[in-house]
């Protein structure tokens, strides 16, 4: 591939991870990445003013190419200059193609190879959305980036639906470049193909012998489990060349952005922090803060003290609620103004990390904190409910702060991140010994809740942080999955299962790690000596014995 029109220079990779920073040049300036950009689908972000949007830090808004088709149209914005001029906004702007909509519209649209017709909503007319003609008009909307029209599908499609829409996508990028001519915009590929990694394979490596100046990741956050979107993601961005930008098209919350990162993703969109907005949701340092909840009313303390946005400056979480509760516009704009300034906080905060090669560190802490709700005055349930612990097999949710609890023998399942310290040392040890020496195999006599599993694979991820360490095999064993279940559907409570590892092991019996490679852990159904003799070994430490 020839030089990309964004002059993309990464600057920094995060040592144990695949995050990484860059910067890149757009028609409207530099662009520091990571970072995240506010939905404006009208040419406009619902409830904020571009001043707010330009003062929080927004680098580039993303536009909606099938929208702005229809109203005010193309023929507006060849009138008026293009959309930087018709909506006065200094930063740079990215437009998605419309393939988007076309999929979320399946009762107006058919799909021909040409493109998607579908009836406009504010006049009827019959439209074919082609690659040639969405490319017209972003080209006529004048953005800094273009996305090439492709053909989304459900992440969870069967194959033989998802290679037919890869296919598509694939023809339409051509055609999607070959429309743009002389225009000195940048342009995306998209890369689609469901949850099949082959079919990502394929796809990206399509796309990369066709001269796009970024690639975007497509398809995912429509349909997918969490686990199965990261794992794609980290699949995906792997796969694409380092000197490009890595887009990550509609995802996410807060955790989700930071998640993807850790996978190597540099760009982001989402309505999420001005549509939760509307209804009193705010993204803090502590957390989501829900500010319908009437334990708000007589708050006179900021929404979150770390926030420098003039929203926290200025309002009380009372004002706040209140605001919230009677449904007032000066609400939405006010919350929604502070999540914006929050996202890009957290990318500012991100990227420094990253050039300061402290990206882990960070990520642990904020992978804790962002998805818990009111940590500062948690839900309480009514009395009534206390006498009906939720239930798996023999096993129940007992406590306040609640644990997993055996019924039959009243004994309490461990469900805290510890081992034995001194086994911890050993552990610590075994992995200093030499990169290059065998596995290290690490038996779990009894997964329980996966504490004591999860405190390895914390120590090994710590550890490899550092510096080479020896591959590990841990091995649980187990013949009631109960209590781990029960775990899983309460992560609130049990914050070292937020990880991932342990779903896709109570999913898959397997899980591997692709940040740390050489780390693996198996789950083994039964615990006899049958089993043991089965099972990977043998091991020089064992847990729970």
């Amino acid at each position: 591939m020839s030089s990309s029109r964004l002059q993309f220079q990464l600057e920094a990779q995060a040592t144990g991870s695949k995050a990484r920073a860059a910067t890149f040049r757009a028609l409207h300036g530099e662009i520091k990445s990571p970072l995240f950009m506010p939905v404006g689908t009208q040419a406009t972000v619902k409830a904020q003013t571009q001043e707010s949007l330009h003062a929080s830090g927004s680098q580039i808004l993303l536009a909606n190419t099938y929208h702005l088709l229809l109203r005010p149209g193309p023929e507006v914005f060849q009138k008026l200059g293009g959309i930087h001029r018709f909506m006065d906004w200094p930063g740079s702007v990215l437009t998605d193609s419309g393939g988007y909509q076309i999929f979320s519209l399946p009762h107006s649209r058919s799909m021909t190879e040409e493109g998607a017709v579908f009836q406009s909503y504010v006049d009827g007319q019959r439209i074919l959305l082609s690659p040639e003609l969405s490319i017209q008009t972003q080209r006529a909307i004048g953005s800094d980036i273009m996305m090439v029209l492709d053909q989304c599908i459900p992440s969870t499609a069967d194959e033989k639906t998802a290679r037919a829409a890869l296919q598509v996508t694939q023809r339409w990028a051509v055609r999607s470049l070959a429309a743009r001519e002389d225009s000195p915009q940048s342009m995306f590929g998209i890369v689609q193909g469901a949850l099949y990694p082959h079919l990502r394979r394929e796809s990206a490596e399509g796309l990369m012998q066709i001269d796009f100046d970024g690639f975007a990741i497509g398809g995912l956050a429509v349909g997918e489990e969490k686990q199965e979107r990261e794992d794609v993601c980290e699949l995906t961005a792997a796969l694409l060349p380092q000197d490009r930008p890595r887009y990550l098209m509609g995802v996410g919350t807060p955790v989700d952005v930071l998640e993807a990162v850790h996978r190597g993703v540099d760009m982001f969109d989402c309505i999420i922090p001005t549509q939760v907005a509307k209804r009193g949701t705010a993204f803090t340092s502590r957390g989501i803060v829900e500010l319908r909840r009437s334990v708000y009313k007589f708050r006179e303390d900021r929404l979150d003290p770390a926030c420098t946005c003039p929203v926290c400056a200025k309002y009380s979480r009372a004002y706040l609620h209140h605001l919230t509760k009677t449904q007032e516009p000066l609400g939405w704009q006010l919350v929604g103004q502070h999540n914006i300034h929050f996202y890009h906080q957290l990318m500012r905060e991100i990227r420094q990390s990253i050039l300061e090669d402290r990206f882990l560190p960070l990520y642990r802490e904020k992978r804790e904190i962002l998805p818990v709700e009111d940590i500062d005055h948690p839900v309480s349930h009514p009395k009534r409910n206390a006498s009906k612990p939720r239930h798996a097999g023999d096993y129940e949710l007992h406590g306040d702060p609640p644990a997993i609890r055996h019924i039959s023998s009243g004994r309490t399942i461990l469900t805290t991140v510890q081992i034995d310290p001194a086994r911890e040392s050993q552990l610590i040890q075994l992995l200093r010994q030499s990169a290059d020496a065998p596995p290290l195999i690490v038996w779990d006599m009894d997964i329980g809740a996966a504490a004591a599993a999860m405190s390895v694979i914390l120590t090994y991820e710590a550890e490899a942080a550092k510096g080479p360490v020896r591959p590990l095999h841990l091995v649980s064993f187990t013949d009631d999955l109960a209590p781990l279940r029960l775990a899983l559907s309460h992560k609130r409570h049990f914050p070292c299962l937020r990880h991932g590892a342990a779903d896709t092991l109570a999913l898959r019996g397997v899980w591997e790690s692709r940040f740390c490679i050489g780390l693996k852990w198996t789950l083994v159904n039964g615990r006899g000596e049958e089993m043991r003799a089965q099972a990977p070994g043998p091991p020089e430490l064992v847990l729970g014995k």
